[in-house]
């Protein structure tokens, strides 16, 4: 009875996705203003929903055959399950490779959740998003630039390189020169990405959400949310389904469609205009505006190319050309006369003051956007070591932090770093984690078990990415892996992508240091505590409570010279043994 209730189920949904691509697709055509572009639209849709599906099918039919019968935690069990996994994650990566575009950012992000789904999964896609990204034709180029500026590159531009230097998801980047002869770089929009953005979307969030339905222990729902965040987008349309009609003569189809979104908890229609440059370009000079007004400290270290506006569209950006090293090129850095230790600090430094003070963050700091070279003004250290400056380069995906978020964010790493258990647990509920899941929030965060993040020892948050802390981590993750998927589920989306943002940056400093630093940690606790001073300062109008204040921050000085002098004490005992 219960088969052949899900077969009806099932049935339904397939009539009703039929019928809606169907008369979806007679009124988009009927009704466009570039009939060529939504005929092109409405057909690949279809196929595209139809190799989802098939994809998605044959993942979870292999699951369940695969396991029935076999003792949860057996040996036996958990060596089918790998094998289960790997042949999984290469139908996935084939997936993703044949729709492109957004599956590709889809893989992309798996690659990046170390912990959080399997490692067959993050090996696969990490191996191969990265270096395979899709490439646009010349011929596909000079359409955008026609489209863009009404002249093709050569026309443009004195020289321009056709074949590309970087190629990622959305995106592709030429050399050029311009006619007074100086040297850019041109970031180049993939023709594809705005035909089928918003399809495919709603496809991978509209199969996750029915297979949770069907079966509840996969729930990856905040994996696509959080993927939907990453999207760097410029005017994105959030349409409720209920005033999303198509004519009149289709209510009865809109009104069992609805019935479906009732079902599965699919609530919104995502629209993606246009993922626009201009808004990308403008992102990087408040960027900067940020560290000259909230951060003068460290401005001089920090630099983004400068944006030739008049060369620039929303699917066109002119920049200027950056030479320097990639910021995991330990060998390279160390030819410029730039000590890596001096880089891993500043890149922690910059991103410090973007989540605690600034509360505007580049959100996609992986190795491949962010370069270091030397401080132009030559500065040197006091042995002679050049000074670093630290390059952000594709600011296409940044995320506001707004004054509460940001001061219970702050708070937050404060209490990790000090070993506040208390504070910890007020700051995580505050931020949606809740009573029951704060432990876990804060082990996600750090990637050390409870009893490390409350250890009062100077360098309890250090992982030496050795086998056993990654072997330790794994373990955790796969233990309580329906409580993290319940309280990525529930924390703001915003916070999804500090977390990302954390993993990236987790990675630099890895190829940097060979592992986490304590030092990271005491930046990260100054910058922090110094941000909870300021908005409480903000916030307290009278003279008490300003001395109140000034005497707490006076504490945490003391606490952070404590942690100074003890490191420094741990780091002359290991030179000595």
């Amino acid at each position: 009875m219960a088969t052949r209730s899900l077969w009806r189920t099932r049935a339904k949904l397939a009539v009703a996705a039929t019928a809606l691509c169907t008369g979806g697709a007679a009124a988009t055509i009927a009704t466009s203003d570039d009939p060529a572009a939504a005929l092109k639209l409405c057909t690949a849709v279809p196929l595209r929903l139809l190799r989802d599906s098939a994809t998605a099918a044959s993942i979870v039919f292999d699951y369940q055959y695969s396991l029935w019968g076999l003792p949860e935690g057996s040996n036996e069990r958990g060596k089918i399950k790998h094998e289960v996994h790997l042949r999984s994650a290469r139908k996935l990566q084939e997936l993703c490779f044949r729709n492109g575009g957004i599956y590709i950012k889809l893989g992309q992000h798996i690659g990046q959740l170390e912990y959080l789904v399997p490692q067959e999964y993050v090996l696969t896609m990490r191996e191969s998003m990265l270096n395979k990204c899709p490439v646009s034709s010349y011929d596909q180029v000079c359409e955008v630039f026609k489209k863009e500026l009404g002249e093709t590159p050569d026309k443009v531009f004195d020289e321009f390189d056709p074949k590309p230097i970087a190629s990622a998801s959305l995106a592709q980047v030429h050399i050029a020169r311009m006619h007074d002869g100086q040297k850019v770089a041109v970031k180049v929009q993939h023709t594809h990405m705005t035909d089928t953005a918003a399809a495919d979307q709603a496809t991978v969030e509209f199969l996750v959400n029915t297979l949770h339905r069907l079966f509840p222990s996969f729930d990856y729902r905040w994996l696509v949310a959080e993927i939907r965040e990453s999207l760097p987008k410029a005017s994105c349309l959030k349409i409720p389904l209920s005033e999303f009609t198509l004519s009149r003569n289709l209510d009865v189809l809109y009104n069992c469609f609805l019935s479906i979104r009732r079902d599965i908890g699919f609530d919104w229609f995502w629209a993606f205009q246009e993922l626009d440059f201009l808004i990308e370009a403008k992102n990087s000079v408040k960027c900067l505006e940020n560290f000259r007004k909230l951060s003068p400290h460290i401005a001089d270290y920090v630099y983004a190319p400068e944006v030739h506006w008049s060369l620039s569209t929303s699917k066109l950006l002119t920049m200027e050309f950056m030479d320097g090293a990639y910021v995991n090129d330990v060998i390279t850095i160390q030819k410029l006369g730039i000590q890596p230790s001096d880089v891993a600090r500043l890149v922690s430094q910059t991103f410090a003051e973007m989540m605690f003070k600034h509360g505007f963050v580049h959100c996609d700091p992986h190795a491949a956007n962010l370069l270091v070279r030397p401080l132009p003004s030559g500065k040197r250290r006091i042995f002679g070591k050049k000074k670093p400056q630290l390059i952000l380069l594709d600011h296409g995906l940044y995320k506001e932090l707004d004054f509460s978020t940001r001061f219970s964010y702050a708070s937050l790493w404060r209490a990790l770093v000090f070993s506040d258990a208390n504070g910890i647990k007020e700051h995580s509920v505050k931020l949606g984690a809740g009573e029951d899941l704060y432990v876990l929030f804060a082990g996600i965060l750090t990637m050390r078990p409870w009893n490390r993040v409350i250890d009062p020892a100077v360098d309890h948050l250090v992982i030496k990415g050795s086998d056993s802390d990654r072997s330790e981590l794994q373990m955790y993750a796969s233990q309580y892996f329906p409580q993290i998927s319940e309280l990525l589920r529930r924390l703001p989306r915003v916070i999804l992508l500090m977390l990302k943002t954390n993993d990236c940056l987790r990675a630099v400093n890895n190829s940097l240091l060979q592992g986490s630093s304590l030092e990271t940690f005491l930046i990260i606790g100054r910058v922090s505590s110094e941000a909870v001073v300021e908005a409480k300062m903000t916030q307290m109008k009278s003279l008490f409570s300003r001395i109140d204040i000034w005497f707490e921050e006076f504490l945490f000085e003391a606490r952070l010279l404590a942690l100074q002098i003890a490191f420094w004490l741990l780091r002359v005992r290991n030179a000595l043994t």
